[in-house]
């Protein structure tokens, strides 16, 4: 089997060059440091057919990813995440660790997440979560 078996390329993707892979790591820091700490930019990061694989549910396009970060942010209150590794970069690929912490109703909550991100023209086309409680 071969790896386009096991994950189809979004159309129209082409790799990123070396080049642009400083870009993809610069998009990255914004996902984390800009959308994920609760400023509006899901629509200046994704593009318009983005698809987000969370691991109950797919998220199309970037209003649902807007709304799912915001309803993240109203559970967990002083929700901050911080990069544990990479971002790394392979071709259009971009992934990374992360460690968060927050705070819900009872009491303080820390997470870590993988974060897997297919990268093209400039824009995040596709996400893979991997979240767990720490």
């Amino acid at each position: 089997m071969s790896q386009h078996d096991l994950m189809p390329r979004h159309p129209g993707l082409g790799a990123v060059g070396s080049s642009d892979a400083g870009e993809a790591a610069a998009l990255y820091q914004r996902w984390i440091k800009e959308l994920w700490a609760g400023r509006t930019v899901a629509a200046e990061l994704v593009s318009a057919d983005f698809v987000g694989h969370w691991p109950t549910h797919d998220v199309q396009g970037p209003e649902q990813l807007q709304a799912i970060v915001d309803d993240t942010r109203k559970r967990l209150r002083e929700l901050l995440f911080v990069i544990d590794v990479g971002p790394l970069i392979d071709g259009d690929m971009v992934a990374a660790r992360w460690i968060s912490t927050g705070a819900t109703r009872s009491g303080p909550a820390r997470f870590t997440g993988n974060d897997l991100l297919r990268v093209a023209d400039g824009k995040i086309v596709e996400y893979w979560a991997g979240t767990s409680a720490a």
